[in-house]
Parts: C-alpha cells; sequence; structure tokens
C-alpha cells in the first residue's frame, strides 16, 4: 500500500507540474472571442417571482474587499432580489476574464471568516433546474446576530464545478489547448435563521433565474459541459 501510496503521490506531482508548464505558456484568452460577457445586462432585474429590491442598499464585503476583488475581477454583480412574499435573496457574480491560477476566483469559505463571520457548517449538493445537474456548496455563517446561508458554484470555462480539485482539471483541460478560460463565481444568500427555509428558498431563485435566462446566458452561469474532464 505504502508503494502504490507513494506512487500515485509521484504521479500527481508530476501531473501537477506538466500541467503548470502547459498553463505557462497559454495565451488564448477564450473570453475574446464571441460575445462580450456584461453581467449588468445579462442577468435580469425581474424574472418569475422575483425583483431586484431597489430599496436595499446592502454592502456585501469590506470596502477593502471590494477594492481587492476589482483588482483580480473582470466584473462583480451584487444584487438583492425580493418575492412577493417579501423573501429577500443576495446574488453576487464576480467574472474574471482570466481563470489561470493567479486570478481564480476566491472561494467564499475563505472570504467570510475574513469578514469576521464564523463557518458552522459546509456541504455539498447537486440541483436539477431544467433537467440539468448543477455542483454546488452550502455554507453557514454566523457573524453577531447575522445568519446567513450561502449556495455557490464556480464555473471555468464550460464547466459548473463545486470543488478545487475540477477546478484544476477544467482549467488544465483549456490550457493543454493552448487557452486561458473565463468563469464565474456564482453566490446566492439569505440571512435567515431557518436553514432548512433559506436553502428552499435559494433553490427555487436559483431555477427561476437560469430558466429566465437564454441558452447562452445560461450556459454561461451554470456551465454547459457537464463535469470537468
Amino acid at each position: 500500500m505504502r508503494g502504490a501510496l507513494k506512487n500515485g503521490l509521484l504521479l500527481a506531482m508530476m501531473l501537477a507540474a506538466s500541467g503548470l508548464a502547459v498553463a505557462l505558456r497559454a495565451t488564448d484568452r477564450i473570453a475574446e472571442h464571441g460575445e462580450r460577457v456584461e453581467l449588468e445586462r445579462m442577468i435580469p432585474r425581474q424574472f418569475g417571482d422575483w425583483s431586484v429590491d431597489e430599496a436595499v442598499l446592502y454592502q456585501q464585503v469590506s470596502p477593502e474587499t471590494t477594492a481587492a476583488l476589482n483588482k483580480i475581477y473582470t466584473q462583480v454583480l451584487t444584487r438583492t432580489y425580493v418575492d412577493r412574499q417579501g423573501y429577500r435573496i443576495m446574488l453576487s457574480l464576480p467574472y474574471g476574464a482570466n481563470q489561470s491560477d493567479g486570478l481564480a476566483a476566491h472561494d467564499p469559505e475563505g472570504c467570510y471568516p475574513a469578514q469576521g463571520f464564523q463557518i458552522l457548517g459546509k456541504s455539498k449538493a447537486v440541483l436539477h433546474p431544467a433537467g440539468a445537474a448543477l455542483p454546488i456548496r452550502r455554507m453557514e455563517a454566523l457573524a453577531g446576530s447575522r445568519h446567513e446561508l450561502v449556495s455557490y458554484w464556480f464555473t471555468v470555462g464550460a464547466y459548473a464545478i463545486n470543488n478545487d480539485w475540477d477546478r484544476k482539471k477544467a482549467q488544465l483541460s483549456y490550457a493543454v489547448k493552448g487557452q486561458i478560460a473565463d468563469g464565474l463565481l456564482v453566490r446566492v444568500s439569505s440571512i435567515d435563521a431557518d436553514t432548512a427555509l433559506a436553502y428552499r428558498q435559494q433553490d427555487r431563485f436559483i431555477a427561476d433565474l437560469l430558466a429566465a435566462l437564454p441558452p447562452a446566458a445560461r450556459a454561461r452561469v451554470a456551465g454547459a459541459a457537464g463535469v470537468a474532464p
């Protein structure tokens, strides 16, 4: 077993080294091909039972974090939506034209503790909006009396992913073709004392949003190529 484990680790290191060498040679940014991403126009302000809550001025992150995000991401869209029953969902969409290792999307599991949140729980799930499989992460966070439930996923090019290993594989699949993938962090959250209710509302919000998007925009937000190779 020790020999097999050692060989496995050696193989992983060799693959990582070769992948890095290939990635360093990649120069073709897929964001420069096709229609330019414009989040403000792409994401509707009203869909299903949801509309942008114009009365809410919600600061998603600290000013310092916002400044750092602006250096990393090409665009960041932040909105708060409300349904007819008054339930609010916060949507954050940072987009990066370059998803190479140096500019990879920052994971909320690291960003929230940096803002003073305690992480109470983490999990993974697969949603099936419109029959497609969408891998997501869940996170329960607490800061003082603020109990925030978060659902989120990443895209790397055409792939939607919910873990670092698949992100690396997706990046490498583009790098071996000389390409640098773009990508999104899609974060949906709500402040709610009822964890189960919050996740049900978030699942409904995600399904309604994706159903409202035209095919090209839906593929951009939720991936179009299944599991990362």
